[in-house]
């Protein structure tokens, strides 16, 4: 199991989209919100995601492939 912190950045057209929800269902990826910011207009989520490394993986390429931008996380964002 790995585990990994990443930041998803939304364009305005996928912002109330479940993306969160379907990487869980699809990857059998564990999503953990650690801090985010949403609007209608806007949006990025930093996440913690677990599971296989093939799923993190696959999961992220997905997140991309629909044009929304993974930037990787260091260090523990809430804790400092």
């Amino acid at each position: 199991m790995g585990k990994r912190q990443v930041m998803f950045t939304f364009p305005e057209s996928l912002t109330k989209e479940p993306t969160i929800y379907d990487i869980g269902h699809r990857f059998k990826v564990v999503t953990n919100i650690r801090r985010a910011d949403v609007t209608e207009s806007r949006g990025w989520v930093v996440l913690e995601l677990e599971g296989e490394e093939q799923d993190i993986e696959q999961g992220i390429a997905w997140v991309a492939s629909k044009g929304i931008r993974v930037d990787p996380v260091m260090g523990d964002v809430v804790e400092g």
